[in-house]
């Protein structure tokens, strides 16, 4: 956070508080829903590939158990503590609340920086703590299911379902105690791309529609449109790739090292092997530098993405943001202040917290497929080919018309597993974005659509708690 003093706990729990105003719940129910449930703080040994013994600090905090089981990534970092951990177990009740997910929030946290271990020595932590879960029941498929966040990926999955798997002999679900994992462990394809593209369909959806549009002085749709992306890590490269692909101009991309910008557009991929060859994104071909990378963010465009780190626009250059939309795919990229500056400037701020959802949607299909244990697509792909070859040539048999050779791969083409994850991705995120967008207009008091999105998680997770009949 910008001030040292104030928790990142603190601050979730005053955009809380901002949104319960608006909800009609009970008081005491919605101490409950903002506490967290259980903090599970750890110290285990691990052996160092020298032979020194480390301590190592480890957390998993869950948030809430108002739907089983939790959910959330496990991050390594130096940087973790209980406070930043408490802090996005609770956003990841409230993100799943929003995409209509049904688990609560979890979080987990090693505090150690990757880059000074090796292989071997991660594979020693990342396995003494899945053990240490195991232990004391803060994992499993039906418990909590970790995921990958900053500094872990699939491999630390691989590693966690094996020891999991090892402890829990004879488990048929066993690969449904964490997401994130390769392909050939139970992973999903569509995995990798799923928060950029749940970015762009929850950017698209709200520029499709056209009362949000006049506010905002634009017209509707993305063709066209102009997109600033801060961050060309995973979830910047695909938000551009799919914002390119569907007709938008992306006319600068930014990273920590300076920014380029081409008013005809940039291609992604071509700036990313730029960057790749030469160690910086400056001095691509055709494109203008920018040496100061925050500049990008105050470019003239209709659309700006920052998907890099947080707190990047605050109090101080939000009034320089010429964006008339801007859409969160970072963690927390904009301060309060900054809220409350584009507020007063009629600039839409689409919030992060149901934004970048996408990852934990699709975990949700990957688990989804754990449990069934068979692929998606698996079943219906075959069926579905056959039929519509059947249906395509009665239509050209009683039309006497030929089909060109590119639709008729289009149309007869079965759904394969990605194309299913990524249609379910665009339902979930279409749905949240309108159920959002349908309580800001119905209370003209909420301020911006980041309240409107707490008070739709907040309504959610009461809802289920009432009917649990916890609070008779």
């Amino acid at each position: 956070m910008s001030n040292t003093n104030y928790s990142f706990f603190k601050s979730v729990e005053k955009s809380f508080d901002k949104a319960a105003k608006f909800t009609k719940w009970d008081k005491g129910l919605l101490e409950q829903i903002k506490a967290c449930n259980s903090i599970y703080s750890m110290r285990f040994p691990v052996k160092m590939d020298d032979g020194r013994i480390e301590v190592i600090e480890a957390y998993r905090v869950q948030h809430s158990q108002h739907k089983s089981p939790c959910k959330g990534g496990i991050r390594f970092s130096d940087a973790v503590n209980q406070d930043e951990v408490m802090a996005l177990a609770s956003l990841m009740t409230y993100k799943c609340a929003i995409v209509n997910v049904p688990f609560g929030g979890g979080k987990g946290g090693i505090k150690i920086n990757p880059r000074n271990y090796s292989a071997y020595e991660l594979e020693k932590i990342t396995r003494r703590y899945t053990s240490e879960l195991v232990k004391k029941n803060f994992i499993g498929p039906g418990i909590d299911v970790p995921a990958p966040d900053y500094g872990t990926g699939e491999r630390e999955m691989a590693w966690i379902v094996d020891t999991y798997a090892s402890l829990k002999p004879g488990e048929i679900d066993a690969a449904g105690c964490v997401t994130g994992k390769p392909i050939s462990q139970g992973g999903v394809r569509g995995r990798k791309e799923a928060t950029g593209l749940g970015v762009f369909f929850g950017v698209r959806e709200v520029c499709n529609m056209p009362d949000v549009m006049k506010k905002v002085g634009l017209t509707t749709g993305v063709v066209g449109k102009t997109v600033v992306v801060q961050g060309l890590g995973n979830v910047g490269y695909h938000t551009a790739k799919f914002f390119r692909e569907h007709g938008s101009v992306v006319v600068a991309i930014a990273e920590y090292e300076g920014a380029v910008y081409n008013a005809k557009g940039l291609n992604e991929e071509e700036v990313f092997q730029h960057r790749k060859k030469t160690g910086s994104i400056l001095n691509f071909p055709g494109a203008t530098n920018i040496t100061n990378s925050k500049e990008a963010l105050e470019l003239e465009c209709d659309i700006l993405i920052p998907a890099a780190l947080e707190n990047v626009i605050n109090g101080e250059n939000a009034p320089r943001i010429k964006a008339k939309i801007i859409g969160e795919a970072a963690n927390g990229p904009l301060t309060p202040e900054a809220d409350d500056v584009f507020a007063a400037k009629g600039i839409l701020v689409v919030p992060d917290m149901y934004l970048n959802a996408g990852g934990v949607t699709v975990s949700y299909f990957e688990w989804l497929k754990n449990l069934s244990h068979v692929r998606y697509g698996r079943m219906e792909k075959r069926f579905t080919e056959n039929m519509n070859t059947h249906i395509l040539s009665q239509i050209e048999e009683l039309s006497g018309k030929k089909v060109s050779e590119k639709e008729k791969l289009f149309i007869l083409h079965g759904p394969e597993e990605v194309d299913l994850v990524h249609s379910g991705l665009e339902e979930s995120m279409i749905t949240a974005t309108r159920e959002i967008m349908d309580i800001w207009h119905s209370n003209p008091e909420i301020p911006d659509m980041r309240t409107a999105a707490y008070v739709n998680a907040i309504n959610k997770v009461a809802t289920s708690y009432s009917e649990l009949g916890i609070f008779p």
